[in-house]
């Protein structure tokens, strides 16, 4: 999907490897605007101000995958509406 709207990823790490940590992720938080949640087929949009670090973590505890952070808005988890609308499709 990325491709087939010429997405430029400007840094891209693997969770496993080099995962997130809670500090990098209230940086995250502090950066955008609008923060939405995508578990299975929902969305839910929220302000980074009603959001803790644990808001973004999956049923294993780990952060969910991916994130992904267009301009002030951050997608976490996969939606694939959602992430078209984000690349402006």
């Amino acid at each position: 999907m990325l491709d087939q709207r010429k997405a430029t990823i400007g840094d891209e790490r693997h969770s496993k490897k080099r995962p997130l940590s809670d500090a990098e992720a209230r940086a995250l938080l502090d950066s955008v605007d609008e923060v939405l949640l995508a578990r299975g087929k929902s969305v839910r949009r929220a302000v980074p101000s009603e959001l803790g670090v644990d808001d973004l973590r999956g049923p294993t505890g780990g952060f969910r995958a991916p994130m992904v952070k267009v301009g002030r808005r951050l997608l976490v988890g996969f939606h694939g509406e959602t992430l078209r609308e984000l690349l402006g499709g």
